[in-house]
């Protein structure tokens, strides 16, 4: 952690402020075992949502710290545009076997309830999920915990439209390589093309901000 930045490390100590909230019942949200997760932008858009049988704190932070995660890997996620997390804890199941087929339908339905909520939430209709959320039977959720996880001064950094435009452009470009270098799914190819319509949304913004194009 030494060798990381300075900026980095306070954005981790947001990240486990937030995985270590006590839930009302003395527990730390962050050691469920099972829950269901999701990403907003700087924006508040919902960008991700995903599941976990391996604790909320081991997968989240595995997203957030380049630990080769499929979306992280295919240039999915950006992490950098992550500011917010919510987390929705399945207490229920713990001490459960993660292979018995009731803890698995438990999670892909709150999976896909957090799915149907972020939806109807997007501006876009859509996340950055390489892969589509499968359609089975709604669940009422669980309370969930919201936080940021940038510190102020980096959230205010970070937020500038040009910083976020040059980001997500380079984002677009490196998973369009990846697309063109390999035998994809049309998943992939569709979080491509959400991925532009937020950079073209995100610099149409930033043109009107900035009196709208020349008068011809």
């Amino acid at each position: 952690m030494r060798d990381t930045p300075e900026e980095v490390r306070a954005i981790l100590r947001e990240l486990d402020i937030g995985l270590n909230k006590d839930d009302g019942k003395g527990r730390r949200v962050g050691n469920a075992k099972f829950g269901v997760y999701a990403f907003y932008d700087y924006d508040g858009e919902p960008i991700y949502v995903g599941q976990t049988a391996e604790k909320l704190r081991v997968r989240i932070r595995r997203h957030l710290t380049n630990q080769r995660t499929d979306a992280v890997a295919m240039n999915v996620l950006d992490p950098f545009e992550v500011a917010d997390i919510e987390v929705w804890p399945l207490w229920e199941l713990e001490g459960r076997s993660p292979k018995s087929k009731d803890v698995k339908g438990k999670l892909n339905s709150a999976e896909y309830t957090v799915f149907q909520k972020l939806i109807a939430e997007s501006a876009f209709g859509a996340v950055l999920n390489e892969k589509p959320v499968p359609r089975v039977s709604q669940i009422g959720l669980p309370p969930s915990i919201r936080w940021r996880i940038v510190p102020e001064g980096v959230y205010q950094r970070r937020l500038h439209p040009d910083v976020r435009i040059a980001r997500r452009a380079a984002t677009i470009a490196k998973l369009a390589e990846v697309i063109s270098q390999r035998a994809v799914q049309a998943g992939l190819r569709n979080t491509l093309l959400t991925q532009a319509r937020r950079l073209e949304n995100l610099a149409r913004r930033r043109l009107d901000e900035l009196g709208g194009p020349p008068e011809s």
